[in-house]
């Protein structure tokens, strides 16, 4: 069976936010184009529909890493601040935005509460993931043929 593990995360993360997008039950906050993702950004993202690639993005990481909450989350989009000579300091991404995001994923039952622990996959949300892993999979296979042994039983 293919999991999230078994492609790569760039494509999952693209044909992900395609099939969210498209479906249209995400939607972006309002304060969304405005938004740093950061203390470590200087602007907002260039992208229009960067808030769905994120959602996206959010949900493998909790597929990978869950249970995981907001903190955890926020650390994981986080990254280098700029600050001239300074030596470099990691910082955190912003938890406004993976709370936001899991809440929209937890609303479409994707993601589940676990006891005091913050969010895990549910079954549909695996379910989905692996699915778009499969298709994903199936696509590398008819380019390379070496790949076709993995593809099996679906």
């Amino acid at each position: 069976m293919t999991t999230a593990y078994d492609v790569p995360p760039g494509l999952l993360i693209e044909r992900l936010k395609d099939r969210l997008q498209k479906e249209g039950k995400i939607k972006p906050p309002e304060w969304a184009p405005f938004a740093r993702t950061g203390v470590h950004t200087e602007k907002a993202p260039t992208q229009g529909d960067w808030w769905y690639r994120r959602v996206a993005a959010v949900l493998r990481k909790v597929y990978i890493r869950g249970p995981i909450g907001t903190t955890r989350l926020a650390a994981e989009f986080g990254g280098r601040r700029d600050d001239g000579s300074a030596p470099y300091h990691p910082r955190r991404g912003s938890r406004s935005i993976a709370r936001e995001a899991m809440q929209q994923l937890e609303s479409l039952g994707f993601l589940a509460k676990a006891d005091k622990k913050g969010r895990v996959i549910s079954a549909q949300g695996r379910k989905l993931l692996d699915s778009v892993s499969h298709e994903i999979l199936k696509e590398l296979a008819a380019a390379n043929p070496q790949l076709a042994k993995y593809v099996g039983g679906h």
